[in-house]
């Protein structure tokens, strides 16, 4: 134990000295949350429309101001003609282009049916979809207001009646895609960081030919492993203080949980990423390779795991592929604590799972590690 500890305290000692390892440590989590925070954002909000408004009447201007009301579309120019609207699409100034025709009004007050024009950017399709339920919603709106002013004229006296839903959202009832998406932040960085460190950290010993010099010492394969290992878990752990305090003091993510349990499974999540860490080091030979190799494991964890695409839409042989992805895991437990305060009953599934692979990666790694000094 003595031997161990003095190993330990020698990796900790030459992380401090290293100049550039605790701006990386330490400095990098914080500014990584802080860009990711504010840019990554699935809201559709202020969608840029070039308005071609051919019946220039009242009941077109209370269409238009029904769309510009609802806060998802903003009037970017008003155009006179439908020739000038293929400039505005192309050059991106306008993702959506709303045409009113001639006699809109008049085939609104003789009770015939009219319609508008919706011209979208299919470019960027996640703002072309959200445009375009917003636009039939709001003209399914404007249609309900139209047909009951009617009914009331025509009705002499006559209410009709309205179902009118009452939806509640849980969790996250604003609906900000910020609250869905910084816990996945948090479990990527964390993985981030652990992974690139021991893997760099053990392939510079190669590189630097002193892990001949590891291997002549009176310390056995296990605790070189572990002398490698438990510094960077430390690290981590310094980082998950770090993350937490960004994510719940500065971006307001609220927590519903316990702090406790998030920290413990914290820790069972972050042996699987050293576990990867240290696979990626048993492959490599040099920094260059075990830094390429780190973004080849690292990618498509992230985009496996549910981060972004929801698991449920992807093709079948890719949702059995994320069984084997930690990080999928752990944003169901990241999720679950932050916004929805479950406990353990609600996330034992996903932490057994979570240990399960911690304890296979870890010994595939350790058994490749100890193949590669003998």
């Amino acid at each position: 134990m003595k031997k161990l500890l003095a190993f330990i305290r020698k990796e900790l000692i030459q992380v401090r000295r290293d100049r550039r390892m605790l701006p990386i440590v330490i400095v990098a989590p914080i500014l990584q949350l802080l860009i990711l925070g504010y840019a990554v954002s699935l809201d559709v909000r202020d969608i840029p429309v070039v308005v071609v408004d051919l019946d220039n009447s009242a009941s077109s201007r209370d269409f238009l101001e029904a769309v510009f009301n609802s806060g998802c579309f903003v009037e970017v120019s008003r155009a006179g003609a439908l020739a000038e609207i293929d400039g505005y699409l192309d050059s991106g100034r306008a993702a959506v282009a709303l045409v009113v025709p001639e006699g809109f009004e008049r085939n609104l007050l003789a009770g015939k049916t009219t319609s508008f024009q919706g011209l979208i950017d299919g470019t960027d399709s996640q703002t072309a979809t959200v445009g375009l339920n917003y636009l039939e919603m709001i003209a399914r709106n404007f249609n309900q207001k139209m047909i009951l002013a009617r009914l009331e004229r025509l009705g002499a006296g006559f209410s009709p009646v309205v179902i009118q839903s009452e939806v509640r959202v849980f969790f996250n009832p604003a609906l900000i895609s910020q609250n869905f998406l910084l816990p996945g932040v948090f479990g990527l960085l964390l993985m981030v960081m652990t992974v690139i460190l021991t893997a760099m950290a053990v392939v510079k010993e190669y590189d630097l030919g002193t892990m001949e010099q590891l291997i002549v010492t009176p310390l056995r394969p296990l605790d070189i492993i572990l002398g490698k290992l438990l510094p960077f878990f430390i690290i981590g752990t310094v980082d998950i203080f770090l993350i937490f305090a960004v994510t719940r003091f500065w971006f307001r993510l609220p927590l519903r949980g316990s702090f406790l349990l998030l920290l413990g499974l914290s820790f069972i999540y972050m042996l699987s990423t050293l576990g990867v860490g240290l696979f990626i080091s048993t492959i490599t030979r040099t920094p260059q390779q075990a830094m390429l190799t780190s973004f080849f494991f690292m990618i498509p964890m992230m985009l496996l795991s549910g981060f972004v695409f929801p698991i449920e839409n992807m093709p079948r042989f890719f949702q059995w592929l994320t069984v084997i992805i930690p990080l999928r895991y752990f944003l169901v437990i990241l999720r679950g604590i932050f916004l929805k305060g479950v406990g353990l009953a609600a996330l034992y599934d996903e932490a057994l799972l979570l240990l399960l692979l911690a304890v296979m990666i870890n010994l595939l790694s350790v058994s490749r590690f100890r193949r590669r000094l003998d």
